[in-house]
């Protein structure tokens, strides 16, 4: 909601706005501005008025003054109009004032000027600004970072939505504005670490204080993923993350190049660590290998990877099950991934298979993917 004008008559004789003693043309050139108008929205005032029929490319007066003040100033001047609309914001102003404007016509020749037929009367509310978001918290995705926060600034009279921006150095830059506590960067390549901070905004333009950065690294992920078991198929048993989709990620099961191999016995299904792989010795439990847009309240993923817990020996897996690993990528260097198992079964012919879910990290030693400890509120 925005503070509306209200509106008094302007006296259309000389000197009847007491700004000047003489100088206004009555009932001739040049037309008068119409349909004059303002409001108040994010600690300005908004000023408009329409070209009349008479217009004859004059340029524009803007006056204005404190409703409790007797004589209006000129603040300024306005030559450029697009579409028959024109318009002045006005800066200067004061919380709890009410100011009153006007705007005349004038001839470049003769200078005489001729007014609106009305002024416009502008209360300036208090410039309390709504809390400041917090929880703010950036989930990786593949090609896209999904941000959630806390609805604490929503419970504040007069809110009305959030603004999200992407920090780069000592610069914050505007990336869209959402009325719930969610938003989604779709413009980030994967392997690139962004950071975001949220505002909140009133009904009356008055925004917060910047909210805690929150950073996030997008990455390939992939769902529905399948790989056989080692005594069953070696030949499909063998699993490399790969940075494209085109790559096919599964290897054989002795390929030197292979991250993990599937392998099964009495004992239990096992995740075998290939050269240079590390294996989080304890899966966490999770509903999803990301909470992302539209994720249920529940929902409970991994998104950093533990730094520590891992070994080189077999790991027991089972389904619903979250994995951290840490491998060694093309480019020689460590990278952190993740695999989420849906399902242990085996195919129609009885062959060991497992379904999963994966993500691998394109920044070595990056470890963004611990569980989620509260759920995602959305709206």
């Amino acid at each position: 909601m925005r503070w509306m004008a209200g509106v008094t008559m302007l006296a259309m004789v000389t000197g009847g706005v007491g700004c000047q003693d003489d100088g206004f043309f009555v009932g001739g050139d040049p037309a008068p501005p119409v349909n004059l108008q303002a409001s108040y929205f994010g600690q300005a005032v908004h000023i408009t008025w329409e070209l009349s029929s008479g217009w004859n490319g004059e340029s524009f007066r803007v006056y204005g003054k404190r409703l409790s003040d007797p004589e209006y100033f000129l603040i300024a001047e306005v030559t450029n109009c697009s579409g028959g609309q024109c318009s002045y914001t006005d800066v200067n102003i004061v919380s709890g004032v009410s100011y009153e404007y006007y705007v005349s016509a004038v001839d470049p020749s003769s200078g005489l000027e001729t007014a609106s037929q009305n002024s416009v009367v502008v209360d300036v509310p208090g410039a309390a600004a709504p809390a400041v978001p917090t929880g703010v918290l950036a989930i990786a995705l593949d090609k896209a970072v999904y941000l959630a926060w806390d609805a604490n600034a929503r419970s504040g009279n007069g809110f009305s939505f959030y603004r999200v921006y992407l920090e780069e150095g000592q610069d914050l830059f505007l990336l869209g504005e959402t009325d719930s506590e969610g938003f989604l960067d779709l413009l980030i390549p994967n392997g690139t670490t962004a950071t975001y901070r949220v505002t909140a905004v009133d009904e009356n333009g008055h925004e917060s204080a910047f909210s805690a950065g929150a950073s996030g690294t997008p990455r390939p992920d992939f769902h529905g993923e399948w790989i056989y078991v080692y005594q069953d198929q070696p030949g499909v048993s063998g699993f490399r993350f790969q940075e494209f989709d085109d790559v096919d990620p599964l290897l054989d099961g002795d390929d030197v190049d292979r991250h993990f191999r599937l392998e099964a016995d009495a004992a239990g299904w096992w995740l075998v660590p290939g050269p240079g792989t590390e294996i989080h010795a304890q899966g966490f439990v999770t509903t999803s290998l990301k909470c992302g847009v539209a994720a249920d309240p529940g929902c409970a993923s991994l998104d950093i990877a533990p730094t520590t817990g891992y070994t080189s020996q077999d790991v027991g897996v089972f389904d619903q099950t979250t994995y951290p690993m840490r491998v060694v990528g093309d480019d020689g260097q460590v990278h952190y991934a993740a695999i989420r198992v849906q399902l242990l079964g085996a195919d129609q012919d009885g062959n060991g298979i497992m379904i999963f879910d994966w993500a691998y990290q394109l920044q070595a030693g990056n470890p963004n993917l611990e569980p989620v400890s509260r759920p995602i509120q959305l709206r």
